[in-house]
């Protein structure tokens, strides 16, 4: 089988570099590659499902903008039907007197891309949250519109509903490897035993995409990262509360009847788990999260965890920042990788943008030219403050 382009990755990335690659006008054969189709263990499903303008680059402010706009539009793009609950909930993010500056600058940084955040000192958020304790807060940037939760399954879905009209071959099956002749990647092998001809690969292989590089002989820092996520049940609703995140890290918010909380894996000693692990470090919860919980909200003194679960995402070893876009030796090799934690809010934005590069030659609506490879190559760091 011979095709124009062969994306390795099914999940969100890949579906809308896809599903873009279409829109951008594209007649030529495109091949979807997920070893995965049922999404069990993929990083977009498993993920917190959440969308910030609260970031600390621009670029990165601006991806999400995108995708704001496509929920916005999500009727009128993807049909009548389309809805994935996406709850404008906010974000809040606390910092305590050392990480002030950089909250400060962060805020700056927000507000001249036109983001919708206010920056309140320790008095001005316990009054417009009274449940919450400002102990050992200096101040918190919160998101009043523009940011919030979705259900990333039906997002997904939405994306992989809209391909099956665009003449999108969907394969099921694991890359074991890729082929090069001098600057240039030729094929790509399955398990399944097949060979595909490829005029341009796409990485979309989110956790698994230093390895996909690999195949290639290309050096990309990325790889897993285990998170857990854990469900509980606590006597007070707060139906005004955000995705808030404590200096530590931690972070908490409302879903339905229950709460969502995690953020607790330690920096020092944080490495790539095995592929297969999916195990709930529940000590994490006993130990660290709940008594940070309860000082910051002491209604949360009294909770029942209920249960958890474990993602892996793609996490860029070098600066926590995605990479985007094509070699700049191997030139049909391109990147959608690292996004370290927030490549679902930023797929679509991506998809877009390298649809462009590769229909037309260059970014139109997005520019991602800082994301480019050459800062891996040079091991230079265009780094991300504003990780969770």
């Amino acid at each position: 089988m011979r095709y124009d382009i062969v994306i390795i990755g099914g999940a969100i990335v890949g579906s809308s570099v896809a599903y873009y690659l279409r829109e951008e006008g594209f007649s030529g054969s495109i091949a979807l590659v997920e070893r995965d189709p049922q999404f069990s263990h993929a990083a977009t499903t498993l993920s917190m499902a959440s969308i910030r303008q609260q970031f600390s680059i621009p670029e990165n402010i601006r991806l999400s903008q995108f995708t704001l706009k496509l929920f916005r539009r999500l009727k009128e793009t993807f049909g009548a039907d389309a809805d994935i609950g996406f709850r404008e909930g906010g974000y809040l993010i606390l910092a305590g007197e050392a990480g002030l500056p950089i909250l400060k600058a962060n805020h700056a940084a927000q507000i001249a891309e036109g983001a919708d955040i206010l920056l309140e000192d320790a008095e001005q958020l316990t009054r417009r949250f009274p449940w919450m304790s400002a102990e050992g807060i200096s101040a918190g940037a919160y998101g009043r519109t523009g940011e919030g939760w979705f259900d990333a399954h039906a997002l997904l879905m939405l994306f992989r509903k809209a391909l099956r009209d665009k003449k999108i071959d969907f394969i099921t099956a694991d890359v074991t490897g890729i082929a090069r002749q001098g600057n240039r990647t030729t094929s790509v092998s399955l398990d399944n035993g097949e060979t595909l001809a490829a005029g341009i690969v796409v990485n979309a292989a989110g956790p698994n995409a230093g390895k996909v590089a690999a195949f290639a002989g290309l050096e990309l820092p990325v790889e897993p990262r285990k998170r857990n996520v854990f469900v509980f049940e606590a006597r007070e609703k707060y139906a005004d509360m955000p995705l808030l995140v404590d200096p530590s890290g931690i972070y908490v918010r409302p879903e339905g009847s229950v709460y969502l909380t995690g953020g607790a894996e330690p920096e020092e000693g944080d490495h790539a788990p095995d592929p297969a692990d999916f195990d709930v470090n529940w000590p994490l919860f006993e130990e660290v999260i709940w008594p940070t919980l309860a000082t910051r909200i002491p209604a949360f003194e009294a909770i029942k965890p209920t249960r958890a679960w474990v993602g892996h995402y793609d996490y860029n070893t070098l600066d926590q920042n995605a990479v985007i876009g094509p070699h700049p030796e191997v030139e049909n090799f391109l990147f959608a990788n690292g996004f370290s934690g927030h490549g679902l809010q930023q797929a679509p934005a991506v998809g877009k943008a390298l649809s462009e590069l590769i229909v037309h030659g260059g970014y139109r609506t997005v520019d991602c030219s800082a994301f480019g490879y050459s800062r891996v190559a040079e091991g230079r760091a265009f780094r991300e403050l504003n990780v969770i």
